[in-house]
């Protein structure tokens, strides 16, 4: 979705909003890159959800506001279809960080079920 957004940006008058949906999209090719390269086992100081959270999360507000910025300056049709395309990716990715978010709830709700005599005792 974001390499298509990308491609309309390119292709419309409105190109100075093409460099958001690019880094999206190399963003999410990295971290696909790392899940299937098992990166993520490797590399164990990072909290890899927490990074996918915070990208869905950025990238939900910047499509957003680049879209109704899209829709509404520019009137050709490439600059209608990446707003449109735009909040299509705004509503993905909304609904990846809630599904993110209840996963890091529930580690977190892990991770404070020790009780504080365990951990005076270690």
């Amino acid at each position: 979705l974001s390499f298509i957004i990308f491609i309309c940006y390119i292709a419309s008058l409105a190109t100075s909003f093409m460099m958001a949906p690019l880094l999206e999209f190399l963003l999410a090719l990295f971290l696909l890159f790392a899940y299937a390269s098992k990166l993520n086992e490797k590399f164990k100081g990072l909290y890899w959800p927490l990074m996918d959270f915070l990208r869905c999360v950025t990238a939900a507000i910047i499509y957003f506001a680049i879209s109704i910025a899209a829709v509404s300056k520019y009137n050709d049709g490439a600059s209608k279809a990446a707003g449109v395309f735009g909040f299509i990716a705004t509503i993905v990715y909304a609904i990846d960080f809630y599904i993110t978010f209840n996963d890091l709830v529930k580690f977190l709700k892990q991770g404070s079920s020790d009780s504080p005599e365990e951990r005076k005792s270690e």
